[in-house]
């Protein structure tokens, strides 16, 4: 039987409360910005300055996916369902720095050689998976808007439930990149199965509705 945690502890959040915590978000969100042009202006990204861009740019957008990923468990917990509305904030932070990632590479490492990019996509598997990876976040991040939502209707939930193969990916993408040092990613993907977990009963229902047999009177 799958442990639960509960709590009869309950935080009261009013719109009060989702207005200062995305203050929060965007001030974290640009002082992070913030100290990657003073490293890369000041030198302090090491030997190779593209390799270190490429770096925390790729952690950042892992970073910030999970933790666009815990919101959902942390608002259960804290029963205080207004807290998913800064979900959307979060997962717009995790594209732009996938957004920087991807940039970066194509601009600093392969110089817009677009047929380079496309032959390097192909036949380096971890590419493959970080590209597929880019491409979903892509989508999700472009149908977030409300408006969008409401034309999609049931559609949009099953495209966003593509945030956990990206969530999956993206940890394998960056222990297949690294040379050495691989206890970090390794936690990582500790991390993020653990993050699904949390889901697992979700999945369960999702995956029993589908596969459920109909029932003919």
């Amino acid at each position: 039987m799958p442990l639960q945690i509960t709590t009869n502890w309950r935080w009261k959040m009013s719109p009060h409360h989702v207005f200062w915590l995305k203050v929060f978000i965007h001030s974290v969100s640009l002082f992070f910005i913030g100290q990657l042009v003073y490293l890369t202006l000041s030198g302090g990204l090491g030997a190779d300055p593209v390799e270190g861009i490429s770096h925390y740019t790729g952690k950042a957008a892992l970073n910030t996916l999970l933790f666009t990923l815990s919101i959902s468990p942390v608002a259960k917990l804290l029963r205080a369902g207004m807290l998913v509305r800064v979900r959307r904030l979060l997962g717009l932070y995790c594209f732009f720095w996938a957004a920087l990632h991807l940039g970066g590479y194509i601009a600093l490492d392969l110089n817009f050689n677009w047929s380079l990019v496309i032959n390097e996509i192909v036949s380096r598997p971890y590419l493959t998976l970080g590209a597929v990876s880019w491409t979903i976040l892509f989508a999700l991040a472009v149908t977030s808007p409300q408006g969008i939502q409401r034309r999609m209707g049931k559609r949009w939930q099953k495209l966003h439930n593509w945030v956990y193969v990206a969530a999956i990916l993206i940890p394998i993408h960056y222990i297949w990149s690294v040379k050495s040092g691989l206890f970090e990613p390794i936690m990582y993907i500790f991390v993020t199965l653990g993050l699904l977990a949390l889901r697992y009963n979700r999945f369960a229902k999702g995956f029993a509705a589908r596969f459920t047999p109909i029932r003919v009177k």
